[in-house]
């Protein structure tokens, strides 16, 4: 595949394929898991799920960090022809060796904390641990599979990305029901296969580094610290996308407790794994973009941008609808699938999930503006819309609208976000998109 001179349109499609299995596997692992565990423990299990997903959140948006940052600045490289780009493999392969023994120390040593910072009570803290114990052992694998598949996507491999996860998913989908409920290991096997299926994930990745088509290699790193600045700079919107979900995750849970109780809260539960499939989606369109964007920035080849653009927003547009439609549609479906619920769960979910669920129309969108705005090296405005998407925006708006306007008013704060952040990426997205021809434009790429 030659991303400077093919058709953009089957290329964009080939890379969205490989890029929305990928995310979809991917997706699967919490799906799965919230399901095995909410209809092995019931609520309490949902709820429990519900609690953990934001340290799988943070340990993702680490891997996201430098995968992301890397591998725009790998393909920005590669299409200046600068002989350069594996210096960026490099920087970011050991900035990703650093952050995964950061958050091995951190999980194993503030696990209760950390646990109680998210929202568990006495009750749920037993659950959490038990599910936390495998995926202690092996959190670094987590990091390194986000950001290894990142420089595959972009190293002309995005189908040995979808294999990783697809092998790494497949055994998770079977391994939950086998040790959930065929051994009886309850939520702990959730845990143990999830923590088995990562392992797989990155093992069949790892085999692109012997095939004669790797082209990624670990080199002599020169100025070093302008490296790492440009990495962190254009991969922190992509990181504080996960990052931030983790943070609404805690502010959610934290907030329901308070005003509405653990039912509630397991109908959250399901609502953060469906916004998390939904938010997979959107990723695999800034995945499927990204390597086509950063390479034709660098080649100067505009009109390919534009033209990849123009496919990523349909398949945007398309997405929200469908993820909208589907909660509008089955509410009460997607409770039945992820727990044996009670009367008064089934009773409040509808109003929840459908007051909720109009915030996924916009979510695709808000979250491939991030890729497109890094692509085109402009990470002031990827990072001022996922800043204020994922944290002043949102986290205000969860804070405050309870209090002001009763506890059910909870429900908006994302549906709203949305929307303050779709006004502002369509204003930005249409303003730099229309200056891209401008050489002073380029300036601030790279060299």
């Amino acid at each position: 595949m030659n991303l400077l001179t093919e058709k953009v349109r089957p290329l964009y499609l080939k890379y969205l394929g490989a890029a929305f299995g990928s995310a979809c596997i991917s997706s699967i692992y919490g799906l799965v898991d919230m399901a095995m565990v909410g209809q092995y423990h019931g609520p309490s299990g949902t709820a429990a799920m519900s609690v953990i997903m934001p340290i799988y959140n943070i340990i993702y948006s680490l891997g996201l960090f430098m995968g992301i940052g890397g591998s725009v600045l790998y393909s920005t490289e590669k299409g200046k022809g600068s002989h350069r780009e594996n210096e960026f493999f490099s920087t970011a392969l050991w900035g990703t060796v650093i952050l995964a023994l950061a958050v091995w120390a951190a999980v194993a040593a503030f696990e209760v904390p950390l646990l109680r910072l998210f929202g568990a009570d006495d009750s749920l803290l037993p659950l959490c641990r038990q599910y936390l114990l495998p995926i202690k052992t092996v959190a670094p694998v987590f990091v390194f599979n986000q950001m290894i598949a990142a420089f595959l996507r972009n190293d002309n491999a995005p189908g040995l990305a979808m294999a990783g996860v697809l092998c790494g998913g497949i055994f998770n989908v079977f391994g939950d029901y086998f040790f959930v409920f065929t051994m009886d290991m309850g939520i702990y096997g959730a845990g143990l296969a999830t923590a088995i299926g990562s392992s797989i994930t990155l093992i069949t990745m790892l085999a692109h580094f012997i095939s004669k088509s790797n082209t990624l290699k670990v080199t002599k790193i020169t100025r070093l610290p302008m490296r790492v600045r440009l990495i962190l700079t254009t991969g922190f919107s992509t990181f504080f996308i996960d990052l931030a979900m983790g943070i609404i995750t805690m502010l959610f849970n934290r907030q329901i407790m308070h005003y509405l109780g653990t039912s509630a809260l397991s109908v959250y539960g399901v609502i953060m794994t469906i916004s998390q499939f939904a938010q997979c989606c959107a990723y695999s369109i800034g995945q499927a973009s990204q390597p086509i964007l950063s390479i034709n920035f660098g080649a100067k080849k505009y009109d390919r941008i534009r033209t990849a653009l123009k496919y990523a927003l349909y398949t945007s547009a398309l997405f929200g609808i469908i993820w909208t439609v589907l909660v509008f549609v089955f509410p009460t479906g997607f409770i039945r699938i992820f727990m044996k619920p009670t009367q008064e769960v089934l009773q409040i979910a509808p109003a929840i999930m459908r007051c909720y669920g109009i915030s996924f129309l916009l979510l695709p969108l808000n979250i491939f503006s991030t890729y497109y705005f890094q692509s085109i090296m402009r990470p002031a405005v990827s990072f001022i819309a996922s800043v204020g998407r994922g944290l002043v925006v949102s986290g205000a708006l969860i804070m405050l609208l309870p209090a002001a306007f009763g506890a059910n008013s909870i429900w908006l704060a994302m549906p709203i976000t949305e929307v303050i952040t779709a006004a502002y990426v369509i204003i930005m997205m249409a303003r730099y998109t229309k200056k891209l021809s401008n050489d002073d434009f380029y300036g601030t790429a790279v060299s």
